[in-house]
């Protein structure tokens, strides 16, 4: 029997919805999950600390003392946890299948496209895919926000798709990211959207261990220093995109049964999506679900949509980016593709609707006495 997986919850607890909390009206009555301290500050950063789970930072407590003496509590990722998809669900407040920014890797205009570097197997595609259109709607309810990110993604083409608009006030250094968050509320800004990406990285490269209990302690010690930036009146809130698996060596490679039937592969190790070959998508399903249900979710994409993974609203459009089948596995392992690879082999991994990998943190703070 396989476990049940942890659907996101789209019309609460969720992280689509923490943008339009934040910035409806003033006096608008806040969603109950919403830490208190932030549903009534007059001013709120936002900090995003990608790759973030709720039970790994539960596990860790005691070398997070900042982080676990905030008030809050876990809630939901998007379907499939993945940065480029959970990113734009928080800045747009909308699911994955209304902005359609449907996985790490999504077919699109007869390419795949790696939705990060925005590049396919025929190099850059920021002018056959343009960014804009491709994710068409606006961050932050049209608002123009700052956002403090490392200054070096200001000009990607993904920042195009799911940040465009706001106010890039970029940080060189990590240490200057606090900083750089306590000039914007100085300035008198209602709402400062920051992102980190430490723990992600350390997490993909090295799995948990020294080197991730390492970046958390650096992460807390962050929060830390935000904390002595709020003046009276602000408060900060740090969610997280998704969680991590640890999966080591377990790659799985699909099964030949499988792949003589796929003409394609995208989204990721943990949300592998299928193309069949015409005619093939019943075959490649009952193949799928023959050699890899033991490990995994398999799911056509009709199912998936009807099970409202991806939000109750997927449009024609939107759905046509999906895959024929998704193999979600719940196991610790990945399923390869040798068109999606990197520089250097993933230790710890996301993408699919375990609780590890969809439970984030929602905590508040204000100024520390």
């Amino acid at each position: 029997m396989s476990p049940a997986p942890i659907v996101p919850q789209y019309s609460g607890a969720n992280v689509r919805g923490i943008v339009p909390a934040l910035l409806a009206p003033r006096g608008a009555t806040k969603p109950a999950w919403i830490p208190a301290a932030a549903a009534r500050a007059q001013q709120v950063v936002l900090l995003v600390v990608d790759g973030l789970g709720w039970e790994q930072l539960a596990e860790r407590a005691a070398i997070a003392p900042t982080l676990s003496s905030l008030a809050g509590g876990p809630i939901t990722s998007v379907a499939p946890s993945t940065t480029g998809t959970a990113l734009t669900s928080i800045t747009t407040g909308l699911t994955p299948g209304e902005h359609g920014v449907v996985g790490y890797r999504m077919e699109i205009s007869g390419e795949v496209l790696n939705v990060l570097r925005w590049h396919t197997a025929a190099g850059d595609a920021r002018r056959r895919i343009e960014p804009t259109t491709t994710q068409p709607f606006e961050p932050f309810l049209g608002e123009r926000v700052p956002v403090v990110s490392k200054a070096e993604l200001e000009s990607s083409a993904f920042t195009a798709a799911h940040l465009r608009g706001s106010v890039p006030v970029g940080y060189r250094t990590t240490s200057g990211l606090a900083v750089t968050i306590g000039e914007q509320l100085r300035r008198g800004e209602r709402f400062v959207y920051a992102y980190y990406d430490g723990i992600d990285k350390v997490a993909h490269e090295r799995g948990f261990g020294p080197y991730y209990d390492a970046e958390l302690r650096a992460v807390d010690r962050l929060v830390a220093d935000v904390l002595d930036e709020l003046p009276p009146g602000a408060a900060l809130l740090v969610t997280a995109d998704h969680g991590q698996v640890d999966v080591g060596e377990r790659i799985v490679h699909p099964h030949q049964d499988v792949l003589r039937l796929v003409r394609a592969q995208s989204g990721e190790g943990r949300f592998r999506w299928l193309h069949a070959k015409p005619g093939a998508a019943a075959d490649l399903l009952a193949a799928a679900t023959e050699h890899h249900s033991d490990t995994a979710w398999v799911h056509s994409r009709a199912d998936l949509i009807e099970r409202g993974w991806f939000g109750s609203v997927v449009s024609p459009p939107v759905a046509a980016r999906y895959g024929d089948v998704a193999l979600v596995p719940y196991a610790p392992i990945s399923f390869h593709d040798p068109d999606d690879s990197g520089p250097f082999p993933l230790v710890c991994r996301h993408g699919s609707l375990t609780s590890a990998e969809m439970l984030v943190p929602l905590l508040a703070g204000t100024v520390r006495e």
